[in-house]
C-alpha cells in the first residue's frame, strides 16, 4: 500500500444480505477521520498481505466512521474471503486515505444512478451527497433478488427513497430494467454513473453510447477485470527513463510482474487495471491499454499506461520510471 495510511478499528460487522457484509470502521485513535467526496475508495490491508480496494458507503458528510460493504465472491483472489472470514468486530486493519476516482459531475443538470449487486455501495454515497444537496436525480438498483440485496432498510427509512426503484431478477417481468428504454431519454445535462459486475456495465455503457450519450457525461467504476494472457501476445521493451535500463517483458509476464524479476517495484493494488494505483507515464513507443481506469480520450492520448496489465503495441516503451 502507497501513500499515507489510516490505523482503524472495526467498529461493527453487520450481515447485509445474502453473501454481503458491511464494516463500520472508526480511527484507532478516537479522532475523526479524513473527510471523503461521494464516490470515494479506501485500500484496505488484509490479513496475509493482500491489499484491495472498497467504495465508501455511508453519508459523506460523516466523519466519526467509514463504512465499507463486501460481497463474498467465490471467484475471489483472497480478498473478500479473507474479510468475510477472517476480519472481526474490534480488529485493527490499516487503510489508505479516501481516493476518489469516480466522482459527482456537480455541474450537472441531473443525475442517472445504475447499480448492479454490490455496485450499490460507491452510488448509495453518491445519493447520500446528492440527497443533501438537493439535486436532482434517480437511482435504479438491480439484483438477483431481494435476499441478496443490500442496505433496503437504509433506503427505505432515506429521504430520497422516492427516488429509487428496485429490479429483482426473480422479480415480476414488468420491474425489470429496460436499459435502452430508460436511457432513450436523455435531459439536457444528465449525466449516468455505473457501477457493478463487468456484464452489467458493458450493457449498460454499450446502451448508452448507442443512444448517443456524450462519454463525458458517462462515469462508471468497475470493481474487477479479466485479466489473462491473449493469444498472440508477444514479448517487447520496456526502458526505464530514470537510468537507460531495459528490462524485456516476456508474453506470459506483465510489466509489472517483470520489472519485479528485474529488482524494481512499482507500486500496485488491484493488478487488474481498475484502481488506478500503478498509472504511470510513458514518454516513448505505443501502449497498448487492457485497462478499465483510463477514459477512451486518455487511452487514446497514449501518454500515460497501466502496467499491471497494458503491453505494448511498439517494441519498446520508455516508462517515467
Amino acid at each position: 500500500m502507497s501513500g499515507a495510511t489510516l490505523s482503524v478499528r472495526v467498529a461493527r460487522k453487520t450481515v447485509e444480505a445474502e453473501g454481503i457484509c458491511s464494516f463500520e470502521l472508526v480511527s484507532a485513535d478516537g479522532k475523526p477521520l479524513p473527510a471523503f467526496s461521494a464516490g470515494s475508495h479506501v485500500d484496505v490491508q488484509l490479513p496475509g498481505g493482500l491489499t484491495r480496494q472498497y467504495s465508501l458507503c455511508n453519508d459523506p458528510t460523516e466523519t466519526h466512521r467509514y463504512l465499507i460493504a463486501v460481497l463474498r465472491d467465490p471467484a475471489s483472489r483472497g480478498g473478500s474471503k479473507a474479510m468475510h472470514d477472517a476480519v472481526k468486530e474490534g480488529e485493527a486493519l490499516t487503510i489508505s486515505t479516501p481516493k476518489n476516482h469516480f466522482a459527482l459531475a456537480h455541474e450537472a443538470g441531473s443525475h442517472l444512478l445504475l447499480a448492479g449487486g454490490i455496485g450499490i455501495t460507491p452510488l448509495l454515497c453518491m445519493a447520500e451527497r446528492l440527497g443533501n444537496v438537493g439535486a436532482a436525480f434517480e437511482m435504479h438498483y438491480c439484483t438477483r433478488s431481494r435476499p441478496r440485496t443490500a442496505f433496503v432498510e437504509r433506503i427505505a427509512r432515506s429521504a430520497f427513497a422516492p427516488r429509487v426503484q428496485f429490479h429483482h431478477d426473480d422479480g415480476a417481468p414488468e420491474q425489470r430494467l429496460d436499459i435502452a428504454a430508460l436511457l432513450a431519454e436523455r435531459p439536457a445535462g444528465r449525466h449516468l454513473y455505473v457501477c457493478g459486475p463487468k456484464g452489467f456495465m458493458d450493457a449498460v455503457l454499450g446502451a448508452a453510447r448507442a443512444q448517443g450519450w456524450p462519454e463525458s457525461q458517462l462515469h462508471c467504476e468497475y470493481f474487477a477485470a479479466e485479466v489473462a494472457p491473449v493469444a498472440g501476445d508477444a514479448s517487447f521493451e520496456v526502458q526505464l527513463a530514470s537510468s537507460g535500463r531495459i528490462v524485456v517483458v516476456p508474453a506470459d509476464r506483465s510489466i509489472v510482474q517483470a520489472l519485479a524479476e528485474a529488482g524494481v517495484t512499482v507500486a500496485t493494488s488491484c493488478e487488474q487495471g481498475v484502481c488506478g494505483t500503478c498509472l504511470t507515464r510513458v514518454i516513448e513507443g505505443e501502449p497498448e491499454h487492457r485497462d478499465l481506469y483510463l477514459t477512451p480520450e486518455e487511452q487514446a492520448a497514449g501518454d500515460q499506461l497501466l502496467p499491471c496489465c497494458s503491453r505494448a503495441r511498439s517494441a519498446r516503451l520508455v516508462l517515467d520510471l
